[in-house]
């Protein structure tokens, strides 16, 4: 499935659409505008929260949880590096995922187990502020569209 993801231009607080390919809305994500760090519920059309994206204040580096039903489902770590950028999608058990590839220009993958399980480009958008997010069928589209959420805004505060 292909999703594109665009940031609201006018919203308070860090909002976004997430469409498919057609173009037909998918899912919502609210931004609080007030908040100590980032706080952001993605939720489906009717307005329920499917995940809970929050920052984790404090940290060496940029670290946010992803809550399903108020309960930590996985964490989205920006792993050190003194070269290039790496984030983890670290969910419980051995399934992590590792993405990698060319943040600033929204050119990146997922991998888990050595396998590409999803992309990110902004090359069919390059002319918005929009990027696409193809997911393989058998994976959590919730879990990898809230890792790019998470990304975005890792890379707009750093």
């Amino acid at each position: 499935m292909i999703y594109k993801i665009k940031e609201k231009f006018w919203s308070w607080g860090n909002d976004f659409t997430i469409t498919d390919e057609q173009g037909n809305d998918q899912f919502l994500v609210d931004g609080q505008a007030f908040s100590w760090g980032d706080k952001l519920s993605f939720q489906d059309l009717q307005g329920t929260e499917l995940a809970f994206i929050s920052q984790k204040l404090l940290s060496f580096q940029p670290r946010y949880q992803i809550l399903i039903n108020g309960t930590v489902f996985a964490e989205v770590v920006k792993e050190f590096s003194w070269f290039q950028q790496k984030f983890t999608l670290d969910v419980p058990g051995p399934n992590d995922y590792a993405i990698d590839g060319s943040f600033w220009q929204h050119e990146f993958e997922f991998r888990r187990s050595g396998r590409r399980v999803a992309s990110v480009s902004k090359k069919h958008w390059n002319w918005t502020d929009s990027y696409g997010v193809d997911i393989v069928e058998s994976e959590d589209d919730v879990s990898i569209l809230c890792a790019c959420i998470v990304i975005d805004q890792v890379l707009h505060d750093g």
